[in-house]
């Protein structure tokens, strides 16, 4: 009997651990519902047609009106780790200004993207850097008089 409930915790212990490696995968952005982006046939698809296969855009150009993008990305994380995006899949549709009609349709890949190296520095700010003790004893003894009817509203009083 205690060699059965050893297993048991032995087989529970190992079911628990191996459950922890899992990575929890998560799915943002454009999902593809009946029609997948990559099957907009250029010259013959119109915004319309686009916007009622496909729905919204996830985003447009910020410069040209004339590009839909449609993004989507898959991330895994394992335990307590930063989300890693395994998966990512960016459709650009670019239309014609004249008839509005589909003039290309690029896919992009994770292995597209560009890596940017943030930049650390701050810009100042106007102004000084105040201590924690003038910030808190900054106030002391600004404080206003009590209002009378000679005072103008707005205005400090002459002391």
């Amino acid at each position: 009997m205690t060699t059965l409930v050893t297993r048991l915790a032995l087989v529970s212990a190992v079911a628990a651990l191996a459950s922890a490696c899992a990575p929890v995968v998560g799915t943002h952005g454009f999902q593809t519902v009946d029609v997948a982006p990559a099957e907009i046939k250029v010259g013959e698809d119109t915004k319309s047609t686009v916007l009622a296969q496909l729905g919204s855009p996830s985003a447009t150009s910020t410069f040209e009106e004339n590009i839909w993008y449609y993004i989507s990305q898959t991330t895994e994380r394992y335990t307590y780790n930063r989300p890693q995006v395994s998966q990512r899949s960016i459709t650009a549709i670019t239309f014609n200004e004249a008839d509005d009609t589909v003039a290309e349709v690029r896919n992009l890949g994770l292995e597209d993207g560009q890596q940017i190296a943030m930049n650390e520095r701050e810009t100042p700010t106007r102004g000084r850097e105040l201590t924690v003790i003038e910030q808190l004893l900054g106030n002391v003894g600004r404080g206003q008089l009590p209002r009378t009817n000679e005072d103008v509203p707005g205005q400090r009083r002459p002391d």
